[in-house]
């Protein structure tokens, strides 16, 4: 039934109806401006269920239906023609598609979405102009989860910066220009570098040959399609694998003859270019610093976003186009990858136990937290694959769901000090309670879906890599600590005269807290939600690896 409708687009682009709107609307109307941006955000959430049904329905090799392509820019090169080449161009496609890796991303993405469209009820000025930043920043979200062509997906990319510099800058906390400043330049450069390895892939595993039709012979053109990268790499007929060194061992002659043939070199080259550029936005230490800021200093409804999902788009990248088209690489890099994700981990949790802010603990733990993800990654097996992509939806949820409290109680105690809060499970047990809850998930108890994602990629690692994997579950054992000593900090102990008549959650605050804690629960009880779709979805990889089988 989808096939014939272009869900990926609605879904994309469906919040922009909720903006147009919000241009006609008074700005002096705060509760038609939420009103109307909440009911944006529900759109896209709406229409990602229906397409999460529908692609749990069908068999795996029926999935790819949904693809939508059309030719977005078709430039003429001026070459002359030689031989039977016919003509020479450049194309860029609006190619959107979804798969088991990406289509829990884009759900998770309108999940938090919708819940911190509530959580901002906080926000107290300029109303109209923090929805529309809002509303563009998950337009640019959703397009990069099913962006198929590289300077498309670039373009979603970029289109989360500028909205995230303004959301910070203009409506976060003391020190919004300096965390919004670096949070540009990070980023920035992360997307320069970026740019860099999309603009040698296209010129080399992009070039491919096309019939010109009617017996005129065939055109060359240069493509960013994903699909066109696959292909280049995984054809040894492609013309980036026809390079291979002759009798003598010189490799000169044959680059010459043939300009696209990727060398060793230029193919690792590639990958760490990848690597780094998408390690700055998981982010990988010691290229975490400006995330800390944002953690800090922006408001809680839009950290929500910020480390629900903008964190998981680096992680996201870095499987798409780093270990799907250079798995090779990424075979003989694994170690070091582990190594990375063993110090986020270990590293995270142990300056999240030292710190006094509660915001602070949560964006080591989120450090921590993601160098799980690239421990799944470094096991390039089905197992530890699953676990990264459940444990970047499962930490979304949960990092989610920690901001929005945070927001409750920031904007009724004016602080996230721990030595200044405490006792606040007397006068708000519900927000306690759920507090509670979140944080056995982040420390991952069984039975909540912290536990099921960093199992499996711990399981997967343990399989190829033991020492590090041993070294990676003290992470786990240390966030007992900072979790447990930042809870009972806030929830239990002695409590200050002027919270005694402290208010409990309103219904705008309560409804999302349930909702999260409510899928929280789900994925860890039934992870089968969120693995059934990503099965198969890692098989093309794994084929790839040396050695590899899919299962």
């Amino acid at each position: 039934m989808l096939e014939d409708v272009p869900i990926l687009s609605l879904i994309t682009f469906s919040p922009l109806l909720g903006l147009l709107v919000l241009l006609f609307l008074p700005k002096q109307k705060a509760r038609w401006l939420k009103a109307t941006a909440i009911t944006a955000t529900l759109v896209p959430l709406v229409l990602a269920l229906w397409l999460y049904a529908d692609f749990s329905a069908r068999s795996p090799e029926a999935t790819s239906v949904y693809g939508e392509t059309a030719t977005w820019v078709d430039v003429s090169l001026n070459k002359e023609s030689v031989g039977d080449v016919a003509s020479y161009s450049f194309k860029l496609a609006y190619q959107m598609d979804i798969d088991g890796l990406s289509l829990p991303l884009v759900l998770l993405t309108t999940i938090v979405a919708a819940m911190a469209a509530l959580a901002s009820v906080h926000i107290k000025k300029r109303w109209k102009a923090f929805y529309f930043w809002f509303l563009l920043l998950e337009v640019g979200m959703l397009g990069v989860f099913m962006a198929r062509d590289l300077f498309l997906f670039f373009i979603f990319f970029e289109l989360t910066l500028i909205p995230m510099f303004f959301l910070i800058g203009i409506w976060g906390f003391f020190g919004r220009e300096k965390a919004a400043s670096r949070f540009l330049i990070y980023n920035g450069l992360g997307s320069a570098i970026m740019l860099v390895a999309f603009l040698l892939l296209t010129v080399t595993a992009g070039f491919h040959q096309l019939d010109a039709g009617s017996g005129q012979g065939y055109r060359l053109e240069y493509s960013g399609s994903y699909a066109v990268l696959q292909e280049s790499f995984s054809n040894p007929d492609s013309f980036i694998n026809k390079g291979a060194p002759d009798a003598g061992g010189d490799t000169a002659v044959t680059v010459a003859q043939n300009p696209f043939y990727l060398s060793e070199a230029m193919r690792w080259t590639i990958f760490l270019l990848l690597l780094v550029a998408f390690g700055i936005k998981l982010p990988i230490a010691p290229f975490h610093t400006w995330m800390l800021r944002v953690h800090a200093e922006a408001p809680p409804s839009v950290v929500m976003i910020h480390s629900g999902v903008l964190l998981k788009m680096g992680a996201y990248g870095l499987l798409r186009f780093g270990l799907f088209l250079f798995p090779a690489q990424a075979s003989e890099a694994a170690v070091a990858i582990a190594v990375l994700g063993a110090v986020n981990v270990l590293y995270g949790a142990l300056l999240a136990i030292a710190q006094k802010d509660f915001k602070l603990v949560l964006a080591y733990s989120s450090i921590s937290h993601m160098g799980i993800v690239l421990l799944g990654m470094a096991a390039l097996n089905e197992i530890g694959l699953e676990g990264a992509a459940v444990q970047m939806v499962s930490h979304g949820l949960i990092s989610a769901l920690l901001f929005l409290i945070v927001g409750s109680l920031q904007e009724r105690t004016e602080t996230t000090e721990l030595k200044q809060l405490g006792g606040l499970a007397r006068t708000m047990p519900f927000i306690g309670g759920v507090l509670l809850a979140a944080g056995m998930a982040s420390l991952g108890l069984p039975g909540l879906s912290g536990f099921i994602g960093e199992f499996l990629s711990l399981l997967g690692l343990f399989d190829t890599q033991p020492v590090i994997t041993a070294i990676a579950v003290l992470g786990i054992v240390l966030a007992a600590v900072y979790v447990l000593r930042a809870v009972l900090a806030i929830t239990y102990g002695p409590s200050p005269e002027r919270f005694a008549s402290l208010r409990d959650a309103r219904l705008v605050e309560a409804v999302p807290m349930i909702v999260l804690l409510a899928l929280i629960i789900l994925v860890g009880v039934y992870p089968a939600i969120l693995t059934d779709p990503m099965k198969h979805g890692f098989d093309t990889l794994i084929q790839l690896l040396p050695g590899g089988e899919a299962s």
